[in-house]
């Protein structure tokens, strides 16, 4: 397992570059695992459908790509920022798994997401408390978790769902606004 966690200083000292992609196909535990893949699942489920119904045959392709990218693009600013230390590692689907959360938000703002099956909210909010905790605990908690990998893979699916289908800000904008009417 070791070999194949994310860790800068091998990635930058050694050229060991596989581990940007491998690290996002292994987990801590079990719990960890069955988290990333319950919210891949879920999530996923929906924004494949979302693609096909957007990009026909080459929705499984985005769909691909955007998580595979996101593993690695979620990283870079972690091992920016640890290249030099020799103890760090991260692993984990996480910003992976985020991204596709965040492509689902974008696509569908006003679907319900709960956490914990008891606490529910709508997307876009839900992603804004996501983001803001994932901003928070990444620059002030020592807990082992990787939350730029979070919070990064988050931002990933946001840009990568507006670079495929930019009507996508547009569509997202609307649908948060008239929700937001309805309040008024």
């Amino acid at each position: 397992m070791s070999g194949w966690m994310m860790n800068p200083y091998m990635i930058s000292n050694r050229r060991q570059y596989y581990r940007l992609i491998t690290s996002g196909f292994i987990h801590q535990d079990h719990m960890h695992l069955l988290w990333n893949m319950f919210a891949f699942y879920f999530f996923g489920t929906a924004v494949e459908n979302d693609f096909e119904s957007l990009f026909g045959d080459a929705g499984m392709f985005y769909f691909i790509v955007l998580y595979l990218s996101a593993i690695v693009v979620s990283d870079l600013p972690t091992y920016f920022k640890q290249r030099n230390n020799i103890l760090y590692n991260a692993l984990g689907a996480s910003g992976g798994v985020g991204a596709v959360i965040f492509v689902f938000i974008v696509l569908e703002p006003l679907q319900e997401i709960c956490l914990y099956f008891a606490l529910c909210m709508k997307g876009f909010i839900f992603g804004l408390g996501y983001m803001l905790y994932s901003y928070y605990q990444g620059r002030n908690s020592n807990d082992n978790i990787n939350h730029d990998a979070h919070l990064f893979g988050a931002l990933y699916g946001l840009l990568f769902c507006v670079v495929i289908y930019p009507s996508a800000l547009i569509l997202f904008y609307r649908q948060v606004n008239e929700w937001m009417q309805s309040f008024l």
